[in-house]
């Protein structure tokens, strides 16, 4: 029988040695307190179970999935009296993935779920994305948007935990949460507005409350990936825009919780939401992608007034390691299907895969697909354990000594994720799309064809650097994030350099001074973006201690002038830290298990001819085209064109 993860040696590397079970386990099953009840009693007994469901997923999605993808993409969804209407098959699908509970599977037991980390979750989220991805991506605004209300209740501290157990006594949005988990509804987050996509400071609609306290939201989204859901997580504006502040359209920004529709006994639905249309895209024909109305809805306020960026963070930081493995699966799915093609198809007396350019092609894509994965488990570990950590410290009965080490540990797996995640969001779509299009050459012009899959998977992928913050938009946050924590403490920085530089000349080990010259390289990068955006300032610290340059460089910015330079290079600078990320985890794993080296080999092959480039490009251009833009310059051209 078929199954996409029992074929996966690389998948399977990290379920059986890849990931630290233990501290997962022990954080999501509260140390094994509910032992006696519904709850495991030791890691090997909760991993076993995990087993069990990866691999019933893996048969499921390459047995009920895969072998109906291209009918899923033909069928479409529709909009038939305001209401959005799955073909036959895909409500199919989605009946069994109901009757096998895994809407419900990460979600507490009290509350009607498994209980499971999320990271089987965005596992089975690959599994099924291989199949396909309209499929996944419903899938995965089910138990998403359930954990992220379980988030919020807990943040905002609506919810009762037993600081023992950590058993769920009673939380805000028990109801959606348990109808979720039970497959009766989803939910999803509604951002975009028609003029204000990447820019959230653009947005319009309003969260308005009357003399009674009630709120209501008023105002249009569109582009909301299965928008006919019931529950909404909706971004509206609450307070005024200050015109001298440019942080104030993201600070006047408040999170509701609209349900858009009620239901009677009979099942009968009363829409409070329209749905004003289902966009004809390019791709992802299976997931319905919404226009919605709010005329003065109902909805609740999530935590304070003003918060709605920073709750907006915490579903989008899960969003993107969802659409990471989402990623993963359609890569994996290209590289699948180029590599069976390329063995069977003849020519000039071997089949292609033993021509040498065809045999480059497919193992690039494996190999770049095997370092997509590592940065997305070692992200969603990070991320997981510290939004667990947050909820332990809050609701735990800990002693003082107890609460400081669990917020250093807090704190290390929240830099962890932050720092991996928009690599990751950045290099598994723009990789899906580069996959999917290399696919399609190895078949030839059979790939041009409806009859191979290629095409299809082309389609599919090239939202991805769209979706979930826009590829360049994950570039400005890396480098945003890479020069800030380098201004705000330089001695670090040339300490973690030097340190690099030593490692590549006098490791004994010849993979782990490769990669300190990769980092050496990166590095080198930032450097000299640091240098060239801090300009003047770097000037006005010759003599000064380097205890006192943190003050000086953080003060007084100009971001228009003094980060153009570096917002030019962002995207090859993330790439850059991409290919550097990737061979640390990699090493990182070749020391720990030795049949790993052979995959830091191929990857730093291919990563050190491209890193040098990229250093080089950083390093080396972009003057005339920041002259061509600048304040000067547009204005002598405006007076020329006078």
């Amino acid at each position: 029988m078929a199954n996409f993860f029992k074929d996966n040696d690389d998948l399977r590397y990290y379920f059986d040695k890849g990931i630290d079970w233990e501290s997962l386990v022990q954080i999501t099953e509260h140390d094994f307190a509910d032992a006696d009840g519904e709850g495991f009693s030791a890691t090997e007994e909760a991993v076993g179970f995990y087993r069990e469901i990866v691999e019933m997923v893996g048969q499921f999605s390459a047995e009920e999935i895969k072998p109906y993808e291209r009918e899923i993409d033909d069928k479409g969804v529709e909009l038939v009296d305001g209401e959005v209407v799955f073909p036959e098959r895909l409500t199919g699908i989605f009946e069994k993935i109901k009757e096998l509970d895994l809407h419900g599977l990460p979600i507490p037991r009290e509350l009607g779920g498994m209980n499971a980390p999320m990271m089987v979750y965005f596992m089975n989220s690959e599994l099924m994305a291989r199949a396909d991805v309209s499929t996944m991506a419903h899938h995965g605004f089910h138990a998403g948007m359930a954990m992220g209300a379980l988030v919020f209740s807990a943040l905002e501290g609506s919810s009762e935990i037993d600081p023992k157990t950590g058993r769920i006594n009673k939380t805000r949005w028990r109801t959606m949460i348990e109808e979720i988990a039970a497959g009766e509804a989803w939910g999803c987050m509604d951002i975009t507005e028609p003029d204000a996509g990447s820019d959230m400071a653009a947005l319009r609609a309003v969260g308005e409350q009357d003399a009674d306290g009630n709120w209501f939201v008023t105002g249009e989204k569109i582009f909301i990936t299965s928008g006919h859901g019931k529950y909404h997580f909706v971004v509206a504006r609450t307070e005024a825009t200050a015109t001298n502040d440019p942080m104030s359209g993201l600070n006047g920004l408040s999170m509701f919780l609209v349900p858009t529709y009620e239901e009677d006994a009979d099942g009968n639905r009363t829409r409070i939401v329209q749905l004003s249309r289902v966009e004809e895209k390019l791709g992802h024909h299976g997931s319905a992608t919404c226009g919605l109305v709010f005329d003065k809805a109902p909805a609740e306020l999530v935590g304070k007034r003003g918060e709605g960026f920073k709750y907006m963070l915490t579903l989008m930081n899960n969003a993107r390691l969802g659409v990471g493995f989402e990623c993963l699966g359609l890569s994996e799915s290209a590289y699948r299907a180029a590599a069976e093609y390329a063995a069977e198809r003849g020519s000039m007396g071997k089949t292609i895969d033993r021509h040498e350019m065809i045999a480059d092609y497919l193992e690039t894509m494996q190999t770049e697909i095997q370092g997509i994965r590592a940065m997305a488990v070692t992200a969603a570990f990070h991320e997981e354990m510290a939004q667990k950590l947050a909820l332990a410290i809050r609701y735990g009965d800990l002693d003082e000594s107890e609460e400081k080490r669990m917020k250093r540990l807090m704190k290390s797996h929240q830099r962890t994720s932050r720092r991996i995640t928009p690599l990751l969001k950045y290099f598994g779509a723009e990789k899906s799309v580069e996959h999917a299009r290399t696919s399609l050459q190895i078949h030839g012009g059979n790939g041009y064809t409806t009859d191979y899959i290629p095409e299809k998977l082309l389609r599919d992928a090239l939202v991805m650097p769209i979706y979930e913050g826009t590829s360049q938009i994950q570039a400005l946050m890396a480098m945003k994030d890479a020069l800030g924590t380098i201004i705000q403490n330089p001695q670090g920085f040339v300490r973690r350099m030097a340190q690099a530089r030593w490692r590549s000349l006098s490791s004994r080990n010849p993979l782990e001074r490769r990669v300190a010259q990769l980092q050496s390289l990166s590095f080198g990068a930032q450097q000299h973006l640091v240098l060239k955006t801090a300009g003047a300032k770097m000037k006005g610290l010759r003599g000064k201690p380097m205890g006192a340059w943190s003050d000086e460089l953080t003060k007084n910015w100009d971001p228009k002038r003094d980060f153009a330079y570096a917002m030019l290079h962002a995207e090859r600078l993330i790439q850059l830290l991409g290919e550097t990320t990737i061979a640390e985890l990699l090493l990182e794993q070749a020391k720990k298990h030795p049949e790993r080296a052979e995959v830091l080999e191929r990857h730093l092959e291919r990563a050190e001819p491209r890193a040098r480039y990229l250093h080089d490009q950083i390093t080396t251009t972009g003057q005339r085209l920041l002259k061509k833009l600048s304040p000067a310059a547009t204005e002598a051209t405006s007076q020329a064109a006078e």
